[in-house]
């Protein structure tokens, strides 16, 4: 009784915080519903006002869809998740998985933007060696597939993954995080927003590559290879970084033979794949007989 009623109310508090976000009931500053429709609004302006593919619809191929996946895998699905994660985080107390206990950096001594700084470097590069996997291995490739069935890309296309991400993703993350001990979680939302920001941008209609900090930030350039239909013999994906590019500049995964944007995105048989939002988050529990 005692998880069952844990799941109840951590569903409930779920569903309670989001109705409040929407209401402008919570702190601006940790208002997330808000929050990634000011952010996603932003970036598509700056689409429409400086169109890299000038020939690209504003309202581009599976525009609405992709809308309608940011605010499912941001809300939706984690006020359904919500109950199981707390159930976890009982579980992994009562066997003495705290962050004390996995703590190798000690932060608590540092300032909050360098405790910001560091946080962020750790948890992009945790994403970085996630997405490796995704593309990898076979079984979690086909998963990630919903994400490279975009065919046009745009800012909307960031959210479009498969729910079972969520799944891949979060456990490594909280990992990251327990590593430093000292931290304070109540500061994470700045990364969060500055995180979805940098991914709306990534995946935008919109030409820039930061000049010599390209060798640092991800850029919308270096991503569009990352979704290129086409890729370099022998490599099962390039330009993992999601929103550094450090990583793949020092693993050599890094590939970038022009800039022209003109490329066909996708993969092998993508015209297969299944093209409404239901058949896709139902996608990668069985291997494809074809």
């Amino acid at each position: 009784m005692e998880y069952l009623d844990a799941f109840y109310k951590a569903f409930l508090g779920s569903v309670n915080w989001t109705w409040k976000s929407i209401l402008f009931d919570v702190p601006w500053y940790n208002n997330f519903f808000w929050g990634l429709v000011v952010i996603s609004l932003l970036i598509w302006l700056l689409e429409i006002a400086f169109p890299w593919r000038k020939t690209q619809s504003i309202f581009r191929k599976d525009f609405w869809m992709d809308g309608f996946y940011m605010f499912f895998n941001f809300f939706v699905f984690s006020i359904a998740i919500s109950g199981f994660y707390k159930i976890l985080g009982m579980l992994f107390g009562e066997v003495g998985l705290t962050s004390k206990s996995f703590a190798l950096i000690d932060t608590s001594g540092l300032p909050i933007w360098v405790q910001l700084v560091i946080f962020f470097i750790l948890l992009d590069f945790v994403q970085w060696f996630t997405h490796i996997l995704l593309h990898k291995y076979e079984f979690l490739w086909r998963f990630h597939k919903v994400h490279h069935s975009v065919k046009e890309m745009g800012f909307a296309a960031h959210l479009r993954y498969h729910w079972m991400e969520n799944l891949f993703y979060k456990p490594l993350k909280t990992v990251g995080v327990m590593v430093l001990g000292g931290f304070e979680p109540e500061h994470a939302y700045i990364v969060h927003f500055l995180a979805i920001t940098i991914g709306h941008f990534n995946h935008s209609n919109i030409k820039i590559t930061w000049g010599p900090l390209k060798y640092i930030f991800n850029n919308p350039v270096m991503h569009l290879y990352h979704h290129a239909y086409t890729l370099p013999e022998g490599k099962f994906g390039v330009n993992f970084g999601i929103s550094l590019s450090v990583w793949d500049y020092l693993f050599k995964t890094n590939y970038i033979p022009e800039d022209s944007g003109t490329i066909l995105l996708g993969f092998e048989k993508d015209e297969e794949f299944p093209k409404t939002f239901w058949k896709q988050i139902g996608y990668g529990f069985f291997k494809s007989k074809k």
